[in-house]
């Protein structure tokens, strides 16, 4: 378990993160989301014990990381995939880590098998593209079979059977009880792979929640309406309270009301009902919405052509 109390980090008057609190459970893959400049990178630094807090603490299973007697065998981390001696090939760099941890060599094969370098474990990896040293660091967050690992956006550079093998990885090791954090920003890929999230903006938290309970609560989420008595039931949904909007095909988008209360409703009426479709809103939706007011970084719509000098 990994628990962030208080976390602040201050570099002069920048605040990169202010009291940020919030506890990554074992048995779950747990998102760590946030605009660029929120914080994301520091936080994960600082529970590494790369960077001192200003103020707060963070934990792993109670402890610091450097009061851990092998650190390796109990915490594992990619949070820079180009972090290797550029001189060394994979299966050196493994190895110096796993003599250095009293792993055994077997160990150092099993893995680099497993991350697909087999074929280039003897070349120096300061040749390898961006995903295949997002594989090598997964093999080296690997290396000590840890209870509890955090990646830094690891599907940086991977093709997409490279991200869904990361994706089954991480939901694998999630099962087998460990406390895996990570962060991305691909949110489609977080709503496959992650069962909640911890949202944070300009180093503050705004939210730690379940994927399922976000996408519920967000207020994109609405549910679709068919009837040939459309205009009654929408005045008996508004009277109850829900917001009814009629859209250009006549089918009705209600929000502040779910499918069962919809039904019983019609039902109660009675009127007819064609569709009645629960639509939940994406994860990027949920998240634009939650940190709309966190961004710090904001690009403009590009000039159409009468904006541009030939």
């Amino acid at each position: 378990m990994i628990e962030a109390k208080g976390l602040t980090k201050h570099y002069g008057a920048k605040h990169a993160v202010e009291q940020l609190s919030f506890t990554v459970r074992p048995g779950a893959v747990t998102g760590f989301l946030g605009p660029n400049g929120s914080g994301k990178s520091t936080t994960m630094r600082m529970i590494m014990g790369l960077d001192t807090p200003t103020a707060g603490d963070a934990t792993i299973h109670g402890q610091h990381f450097h009061d851990l007697r092998w650190p390796l065998r109990e915490v594992g981390a990619l949070l820079e995939a180009k972090a290797i001696h550029p001189g060394r090939s994979a299966r050196a760099h493994l190895t110096m880590l796993a003599q250095t941890n009293h792993i055994p060599g077997s160990r150092v094969e099993t893995l680099i098998d497993m991350v697909g370098l087999t074929d280039v474990a003897s070349k120096r990896a300061g040749k390898f593209s961006l995903g295949m040293g997002q594989r090598l660091g997964i093999a080296a967050a690997l290396l000590g079979d840890p209870e509890t690992l955090l990646f830094d956006e690891p599907v940086n550079g991977l093709d997409p059977d490279g991200i869904r093998w990361v994706r089954n990885l991480l939901k694998g090791l999630a099962k087998e009880g460990r406390t895996v954090f990570v962060s991305s920003h691909l949110m489609s890929e977080m709503a496959l792979t992650a069962d909640e999230v911890v949202i944070i903006g300009k180093g503050k938290l705004i939210s730690q929640i379940s994927i399922d309970e976000l996408l519920a609560q967000s207020s994109e989420s609405f549910v679709r309406v068919r009837s040939p008595q459309g205009p009654a039931l929408k005045q008996a949904l508004e009277q109850m309270g829900a917001v009814v909007v009629v859209e250009d095909d006549g089918s009705l988008s209600v929000r502040g009301a779910n499918e069962v209360a919809i039904g019983e409703l019609a039902a109660s009426i009675p009127v007819v009902l064609h569709e009645l479709a629960p639509q939940t809103a994406s994860l990027e939706e949920a998240f634009m919405l939650l940190t709309e007011d966190s961004i710090e970084y904001h690009g403009s719509q590009a000039p159409d052509s009468k904006g541009v000098s030939s």
